[in-house]
């Protein structure tokens, strides 16, 4: 039988082989570093071709597909957000990627996205709490304890240095889960028997429930002055979390407003309300906070050069690690016009 060439191997990421890439990184060190890729490719926001997600909706989820290029590679995501899964033991979002490279069109990655989505959205999380939150901010309260919280906490420790945070989902078990993991990782953890009690207090506000519907996790009387609020649940068409008087009441920052304006809280506002892109705040093209008394709001729905920037990082540990598998993806005849003559060559090895 003929070896498949280098060329037709691609490096394949598993569940296994990305969980044993980030503990061998060790969880904290991992968002650190992948904060920083995140940052590098926002600070070169403008080179990206970028285009809101391809959303499939049906009544039970939706299907989405994620892709940018930086002119040099191409990468993108398919991901799934089915919150009726959670009922059913199945995952709420589930995901992969490829990362590809531009000048052959040959993929360079296959990988896992489930546990990396996660890793990158609390990372970017974090990376906007470092421009936008109050200085100092130690507290933060987490409103829905499910499969993103403790990577939030963990993102937040990391690079803010929070290590209070309270917690509170409608289902206690969840956030006593949250508790469980988070214990040994640096952080007071208070579990609270309200949406009220997990904010008060805090200097952060993450909510990060999963029901696709428009709900008011955050009423207006609970947001005080100074806060800053990530809103990382609400991610599609009809999907939301705050009231829409604290959108009012804030400045708001959102990864690309074609794609936020359909799918984030900023949906509950006319078109043309004025919001600001984080990338532009990074690069020092607008202002973030303007004084400690605002409230900052980071309207997040997750951008394709997020999880670009995550399979970069991710290829690049590769190197490193050899946390990989070989995938013989590719159809690499000897000749390039010659497929068919490929398929007879196997037939005959079979018939031997």
């Amino acid at each position: 039988m003929t070896a498949p060439s280098k060329l037709a191997i691609v490096p394949f990421v598993s569940v296994d082989s990305m969980m044993r890439l980030v503990l061998t990184v060790g969880v904290e060190t991992f968002l650190t570093e992948l904060a920083l890729y995140i940052e590098d490719d926002f600070r070169r926001w403008e080179s990206f071709d970028k285009t809101p997600r391809i959303a499939s909706h049906s009544h039970d989820g939706v299907i989405e597909l994620m892709p940018t290029s930086d002119g040099q590679m191409y990468g993108f995501k398919y991901v799934n957000g089915h919150p009726k899964n959670m009922r059913e033991g199945l995952q709420t979002v589930t995901a992969f990627g490829v990362l590809a490279d531009v000048g052959s069109g040959y993929p360079m990655l296959l990988s896992e996205m489930t546990i990396l989505t996660a890793l990158r959205t609390a990372a970017t999380s974090a990376v906007a709490a470092k421009y936008l939150a109050p200085k100092g901010s130690r507290t933060m309260a987490i409103i829905g304890n499910g499969a993103q919280s403790e990577f939030q906490a963990m993102a937040f420790k990391a690079l803010l240095g929070v290590d209070r945070v309270r917690l509170y989902d409608i289902d206690r078990s969840a956030s006593e889960k949250c508790a469980r993991n988070l214990a040994g990782k640096g952080i007071s953890i208070t579990v609270c028997d309200s949406g009220q009690a997990a904010v008060e207090g805090a200097d952060i506000i993450t909510t990060v429930t999963a029901d696709k519907q428009c709900a008011t996790i955050l009423t207006d009387n609970m947001v005080g002055s100074g806060v800053h609020i990530n809103a990382v649940g609400g991610d599609c068409p009809g999907k939301t979390e705050l009231h829409r008087d604290i959108l009012l009441r804030s400045g708001i920052f959102v990864e690309y407003p074609p794609q936020t304006r359909i799918e984030g809280e900023i949906q509950q506002l006319a078109a043309d309300h004025p919001v600001t892109e984080l990338w532009q705040v990074m690069t020092g093209k607008a202002q973030g906070r303007t004084d400690q008394r605002q409230i900052t709001l980071f309207d997040s729905v997750g951008f394709a050069i997020e999880d670009f920037s995550a399979l970069r990082y991710v290829r690049d540990k590769l190197k490193v690690t050899g946390l990989f598998e070989e995938l013989d993806l590719l159809a690499d005849p000897d000749e390039p016009r010659d497929l068919f003559g490929m398929l007879l060559r196997k037939d005959k090895e079979q018939a031997a």
